[in-house]
């Protein structure tokens, strides 16, 4: 695609389009993982970019997660910025050493001397029909590490213009791409190359009656129940968090100002949740805008089950209208 060039692709074409700008525009921007070069990741996020920009650019690694994390801490350090994919998000533990104890670490522990201009990729959750460890939702594992970025883009749109800025970013970034969405929909984007801000939240619809906090692959169905939900009389006001770490509170907080009422919808599961760390600071810094307890509509404290059961395991839409009419009626 040229420089401006409007098109409509889905999540996944995001990507890869906005992979193929910043490699076109910073030569310093690598790519590796599994499967990645060759056959163009196992989603396809990567096809095309070994042909343009070359095996030294875009490689292949070997079965190795602890090694795809590893190579690219050297690489930031060195002043490369390495995009490295993990094929699935249940692959990423092997991984954590490098991640937390190192990429996280190495501006504290040069005390600014050095960056870890690092971007790991990893698709996640569940909702395709696959086995357990690629189905996982554990964003909060990351979200605890001080020094990591977490970012989970929830639309094509969203998905181009926070992978430019995750690359650009100087400190390491965990970006999630939720992957029961990446055909789900298709939306216009144009490649003009310009990022969207880290660390704040995307109001996605306006309302005055309750807020639905959400992110990633629950943003279809929370968007899905407030359009129900408005048929009913109900207004939702529905944000996207994107970024839950660093957590955007002021929008979150000016939300619940205006509603009264608050709603957090999340696949992951309940205990230990991005959702708990957000309802703690409504509860501290909103209490005496809540007409209402805060209501969690979250996964269970189970691992994923397999596709059989996935649906029951997953918010739906009807769970997320349930809690808005337990909230509004209280």
């Amino acid at each position: 695609m040229s420089r401006g060039e409007l098109r409509d692709v889905t999540l996944v074409e995001a990507v890869n389009m906005a992979l193929h700008w910043e490699m076109a525009h910073d030569e310093n921007v690598v790519v590796l993982g599994e499967d990645i070069a060759t056959n163009g990741g196992v989603f396809r996020a990567t096809v095309g970019l070994k042909e343009k920009f070359g095996f030294k650019r875009v490689m292949d690694t070997p079965l190795a997660e602890n090694l795809i994390a590893g190579t690219s801490v050297g690489m930031a350090t060195q002043g490369l910025k390495p995009v490295a994919e993990f094929q699935f998000m249940g692959f990423i533990y092997a991984g954590m050493e490098q991640i937390v104890s190192h990429a996280a670490r190495m501006r504290n522990r040069t005390r600014g001397r050095l960056h870890c201009p690092i971007v790991y990729r990893a698709p996640f959750g569940g909702g395709i029909h696959a086995p357990e460890h690629h189905s996982e939702s554990t964003e909060a594992l990351f979200a605890h590490i001080p020094g990591l970025r977490v970012v989970i883009p929830s639309s094509p749109q969203r998905a181009y213009g926070l992978l430019l800025a995750a690359i650009r970013n100087p400190d390491p970034v965990i970006f999630l791409e939720p992957k029961r969405l990446y055909r789900a929909v298709t939306q216009s984007v144009e490649n003009h190359g310009e990022a969207l801000p880290l660390d704040t939240c995307f109001t996605l619809r306006e309302g005055d009656d309750v807020t639905l906090i959400t992110w990633g692959p629950c943003v279809m169905e929370t968007l899905q129940a407030a359009e129900k939900l408005a048929h009913q009389g109900v207004t939702c006001e529905v944000i996207d968090v994107a970024t839950i770490s660093p957590l955007d509170r002021e929008t979150l907080l000016c939300s619940v100002a205006k509603t009264g009422r608050a709603v957090i919808i999340h696949e992951a599961c309940r205990n230990g949740g991005v959702g708990a760390e957000i309802a703690a600071s409504l509860a501290e810094s909103a209490f005496l805008d809540l007409q209402a307890p805060v209501v969690r509509v979250t996964g269970y404290d189970t691992v994923m089950p397999y596709y059989r059961n996935e649906a029951a395991y997953l918010p739906q839409v009807e769970d997320i209208v349930d809690a808005v009419e337990q909230v509004i009626a209280l």
